[in-house]
């Protein structure tokens, strides 16, 4: 299984992180998911999951900053457009990331339930987004942490891929 995202010049696209702007924007959190394309999936996947991470924020924030995780995403999104995370939403499930905790504590669910891009404050960082094709449907609710995912994941992965995706300060 392999994930393709553009990353032009070795950078995520400016409209999906920190230097977005108008639409891609709410309450100054950028909010449209990037593109991407899954492909050599196995042949028995009934669905996708995904996990978009950021490592680099430990220094920062003391922990692994989660920007985007989903579940229940058919194999027919595969090759998932851009601002899929809200135009898309309710075709598969999304959880919480980190803007939910009480590090942040946004009520707005439009950026703590859907995707909210990278915004490294101190230096560029990498972001791990990883696909996990699966055997079943999780049936996660709306709204699903992190530790719920890695829950059900057990058992019913297929297989995985992973990229570090950078994205400039």
């Amino acid at each position: 299984m392999h994930i393709i995202v553009e990353t032009p010049e070795g950078y995520l696209p400016d409209q999906y992180g920190k230097h977005a702007t108008g639409e891609d924007m709410r309450n100054g959190f950028p909010v449209t998911s990037f593109p991407f394309q899954v492909t050599d999936i196995p042949a028995d996947t009934v669905a996708l999951a995904l996990t978009l991470t950021d490592y680099d924020a430990v220094p920062v924030s003391g922990f692994t900053w989660i920007h985007w995780i989903a579940a229940d995403i058919p194999v027919t999104l595969a090759n998932m457009p851009a601002n899929a995370s809200r135009q898309l939403a309710g075709q598969f499930v999304q959880g919480r990331n980190s803007n939910a905790g009480s590090y942040v504590r946004n009520t707005d669910p439009e950026i703590y339930q859907r995707y909210t891009g990278p915004t490294p404050p101190n230096a560029d960082h990498d972001y791990t987004f990883t696909v996990y094709a699966l055997n079943t449907t999780l049936d996660l609710p709306e709204g699903f942490w992190l530790n719920e995912l890695r829950h059900a994941l057990p058992g019913h992965v297929l297989e995985e891929a992973s990229i570090d995706i950078t994205s400039r300060v």
